[in-house]
């Protein structure tokens, strides 16, 4: 299988080119030239073990991967999970689940991709005899997982761009405390958009990208969207007969990568009714699928700041599909976004979404009512997702990171701090961090003295 590009300037590429590359050279971002019909296949995977099941589903995308090593690469992947599912759905009343997406590493969903992004990071540098520079900015939870897949690997370095003060202290030690000399914490003044912006400026700068081996590990790679499709197919299989064709999945997002990956399931013919998208104060998202309007606006910090985006930088592969897959199109309405800030759409058409934000007197809210009325913690972004539930559908809440990790709001919500031991050995270490400007010379000249 080949991959282009959204933009359509830059030739296709395989699965492991994509992979590497990250971001299109174009500035656009991959996607399978064509998506598979697997409803075929459900019936032989509904019994799969989550790796099992992972193995045969980026198979059908990992094409230039032999096969024994994609199975490799997945088991080990996923061998660093502390629940024997790895992505275990729990039940809370006739119409509600949780799918807990937080037993890997560090303890929160991005773990699902980026352990097996960075294997196959490893795998390929090992194969290629080449040394990568990988390249992420985070608003929390993405760059301690992107870290924790890379930490020691051989002929690798990670640069991770955060904003300073704008994610969760405990956060911030899961990426600043690893003791890993392969690892580059960078706080940024701004926020996660600004972050975001000067990576793709670095990115788009070609010739110090190809300089110093540059590879993206933000949601615009291709294999992290396809890694995070497999969990929604996995919670699928496992629902009762009787409430698959009426399920709605609820996604706590603000990069709008996590609910992509699940809505392209549904373009590969998996029956889902809907995804609902939940947002925090920073709702652009929820504007768009109330609007049909996409328009940035300030960020604002919240007790949910993973979400606190306003540029959500995995929109642009929707709106290829929303285009009829006219990358010129595409071209055309991401320059508008570039030069305005917004876009409006004549008919948001070929979706199956709807939408909420909570403030964060919801969200504390909403902690507080999960807990009393069905004796469960979970996270702030998580809370979002619990705000006006379809009575009509059966929900799978994706509880996207473990409670430990927001201590004080929890606290805040129902008097106790939820704690985890892999969080408390943190606290002992010294921080190692780097601050530098939200400029992106600044930002290279500190990656060109540190590239391997």
């Amino acid at each position: 299988m080949k991959y282009i590009s959204t933009r359509g300037q830059t030739d296709p590429v395989s699965f492991g080119q994509a992979v590497a590359i990250g971001l299109a050279p174009d500035g656009g971002l991959f996607l399978p030239e064509s998506l598979p019909d697997i409803t075929p296949r459900l019936p032989a995977w509904k019994n799969l073990s989550y790796a099992e099941l992972c193995t045969e589903f980026l198979s059908l995308f990992a094409t230039d991967i032999p096969e024994d090593v994609l199975e490799r690469l997945v088991h080990r992947s996923y061998g660093t999970f502390t629940h024997p599912e790895i992505a275990p759905l729990r039940k809370l009343d006739e119409r509600l689940y949780v799918l807990e997406l937080f037993h890997g590493p560090t303890l929160a969903f991005k773990d699902f991709a980026l352990q097996f992004l960075g294997n196959l990071y490893g795998w390929q540098c090992e194969q290629s005899g080449r040394k990568i520079n990988v390249l992420g900015a985070t608003s929390g939870d993405t760059g301690a997982a992107a870290i924790h897949g890379l930490l020691g690997k051989p002929n690798t370095a990670i640069f991770i761009l955060y904003p300073e003060g704008r994610v969760s202290p405990l956060q911030e030690r899961q990426m600043t405390c690893t003791g890993a000399a392969n690892v580059h914490a960078i706080a940024i003044d701004g926020s996660f958009d600004d972050a975001q912006r000067e990576l793709k400026d670095i990115f788009a700068n070609k010739a110090f990208a190809e300089q110093h081996r540059l590879s993206a590990v933000n949601s615009i790679n291709i294999a992290r969207v396809l890694a995070q499709s497999v969990y929604y197919l996995y919670a699928w299989l496992r629902l009762p007969d009787s409430a698959r064709a009426n399920t709605e999945f609820v996604v706590p997002t603000g990069n709008f990568g996590n609910v992509f990956a699940g809505w392209l399931l549904s373009q590969m013919g998996v029956p889902i009714m809907g995804f609902k998208v939940a947002t925090n104060r920073n709702d652009i998202l929820h504007r768009l699928f109330t609007t049909a309007e996409y328009r940035s606006g300030e960020v604002h910090p919240s007790l949910a700041p993973s979400m606190d985006i306003q540029v959500a930088s995995n929109f642009e592969r929707f709106l290829y599909y929303a285009l009829d897959e006219n990358p010129t199109r595409v071209c055309s309405v991401m320059a508008q976004i570039k030069a305005t800030g917004a876009y409006r759409f004549d008919l948001l058409n070929k979706t199956v979404f709807s939408s909420s934000s909570a403030s964060d007197e919801e969200i504390t809210g909403l902690i507080r009512k999960v807990h009393d009325r069905y004796r469960y913690t979970v996270d702030p972004h998580t809370a979002c997702a619990f705000k006006e539930l379809d009575p009509r559908r059966v929900s799978v809440v994706l509880a996207t990171a473990h409670p430990a990790k927001f201590p004080a709001a929890i606290a805040a919500a129902i008097g106790t701090e939820p704690t985890a031991a892999v969080l408390e050995e943190l606290k002992a270490r010294p921080i190692v961090k780097h601050h530098l400007p939200a400029n992106a010379e600044a930002i290279k000249t500190f990656i060109a003295q540190r590239a391997v």
